[in-house]
């Protein structure tokens, strides 16, 4: 594992990667998305959480049902991609940590502490949102993460079933059109925002 990933990689995956605004017409097929899920599940999250639950809107219906939830600017950029994925947050995750930390009582951490879900199932599956976009790159598409929705009417729409799972974030998938990003934005170097204690 100690092995330094070619420029070529981390160019595709951090370097050279943009967020899109618009997508060209080259279609997303179904098993992209579980080659996605296939990569972005062995990243860490606390005690293998995995509190992440995804949505993967293909479907033109459920395409506008998740851009009526969204601000004016952020809706064609839902409509038009080829695939658009609501990441969302389980905060009931505890329930599935028999199976997935089984060597010790995991669970019980969890049992009657709704705070600690709460928080423990944003950190992680923000965690997980960020190994999306990673793997996502590294298969050769593009992604638009974003804000701009209504949290509540994501979560009704699409979660009402399932009380305990909360909308995170949304994206966009797809092959990204150059024509749609705007000119790179300033990274600060090490110094501006990094301590060493």
């Amino acid at each position: 594992m100690s092995q330094i990933l070619s420029d070529d990689a981390l160019d595709a995956i951090f370097r050279k990667a943009r967020s899109y605004n618009a997508y060209t017409d080259e279609p997303v097929s179904e098993d992209q998305l579980h080659a996605i899920w296939e990569l972005m599940k062995w990243g860490p999250t606390s005690a293998n959480q995995l509190p992440a639950r995804l949505v993967w809107c293909a479907s033109d219906e459920a395409k506008d049902k998740l851009a009526a939830c969204t601000s004016q600017q952020n809706q064609p950029k839902i409509r038009n991609a080829p695939v658009s994925v609501i990441i969302a947050m389980d905060v009931e995750f505890h329930d599935h940590l028999p199976e997935l930390f089984p060597h010790t009582d995991a669970k019980a951490w969890f049992d009657g502490n709704t705070e600690l879900r709460e928080a423990s199932a944003f950190r992680n599956s923000t965690l997980q949102g960020a190994y999306f976009i990673m793997a996502a790159r590294a298969l050769g598409l593009d992604t638009g993460p974003m804000s701009g929705f209504d949290q509540g009417a994501v979560d009704k729409a699409f979660f009402a079933h399932q009380p305990g799972v909360r909308t995170n974030f949304i994206s966009t998938l797809g092959h990204g059109d150059p024509a749609s990003i705007f000119d790179r934005l300033p990274r600060p170097a090490f110094a501006k925002f990094n301590t060493i204690a």
